[in-house]
């Protein structure tokens, strides 16, 4: 086997791994749990939902409202009525700094995370903020994505592990697609931070003109700072890219030396 193939396979199965613990795993086991927990159908709740929830939520930002006893046990945080977000890794954070929430309670600014399924972090108190300009809650931006994400991740896997297992030259453009992902990830961002800023509603507390939130780096809406940064999943979305460019060029450069 050409020594370039086998360097392709390595580069491609570590970011399959990578992609499958850091994401697609946490995505399917937690997958509909939030929904179960919102009707109230808790006993339908598996030991594995609840498993992988309290493992990939140790050390993450839970809301200050919630009993530092319940933290990184989902049990608890049902019994307690927590706020509870999503398991997959976060990849995206934003933080908002506003006059009448403390700096001893929130000293830097009230944070959300964005996950490919979903949100965590103080998603209540912004959603409150964006009322307060008239501005749509958070889960209406996204709906699609968020229910397929899943099923897009479980394909690019699969195409993934086909690139590993044949030579075929078609299929190495499918390597294309996980190298893409940090840029599909910030594209769509852009387009719903750009959609919520020019789509206002009245029943704010105040007018403000349609504008374009901050993507990345610090910015500032009306008395609010806001600060718009990558987190760890985003840092691992490179990795995995950057993995599936080497794969991609491996197997490039093995398939032009052996039809030469």
């Amino acid at each position: 086997m050409h020594p370039s193939i086998i360097k392709a396979r390595i580069f491609a199965t570590l970011a399959l791994f990578i992609l499958t613990i850091s994401f697609t795993f946490p995505m399917l086991t937690f997958h509909s749990t939030l929904n179960k927990i919102h009707d109230g159908e808790e006993k339908e709740i598996s030991t594995l939902n609840k498993t992988t929830w309290n493992l990939y939520n140790q050390g993450r930002y839970k809301s200050r409202s919630t009993d530092t006893n319940a933290h990184n046990n989902l049990d608890k945080m049902i019994e307690n009525g927590a706020e509870i977000g999503v398991a997959s890794l976060p990849i995206w954070s934003v933080s908002l700094e506003a006059p009448n929430y403390p700096k001893e309670a929130f000293p830097e600014g009230i944070p959300v995370f964005f996950h490919f399924d979903g949100f965590s972090g103080e998603v209540h108190e912004m959603n409150i903020i964006n009322h307060y300009v008239g501005m749509d809650p958070m889960w209406v931006g996204g709906k699609i994505e968020r229910e397929i994400g899943i099923y897009a991740l479980l394909t690019l896997s699969l195409g993934m592990i086909y690139f590993i297992a044949y030579n075929a030259r078609f299929l190495n453009y499918l390597m294309l697609i996980p190298a893409a992902l940090p840029l599909l990830f910030i594209a769509d961002y852009s387009y719903w931070l750009y959609w919520f800023g020019h789509n206002l509603h009245n029943w704010g507390a105040f007018t403000i003109k349609p504008f374009m939130p901050t993507v990345f780096g610090d910015g500032k809406i009306a008395q609010f700072t806001t600060h718009s940064y990558p987190t760890i999943g985003f840092y691992i979305l490179i990795a995995i890219g950057l993995l599936s460019l080497l794969a991609f060029f491996a197997k490039e450069k093995a398939h032009r030396e052996m039809n030469q």
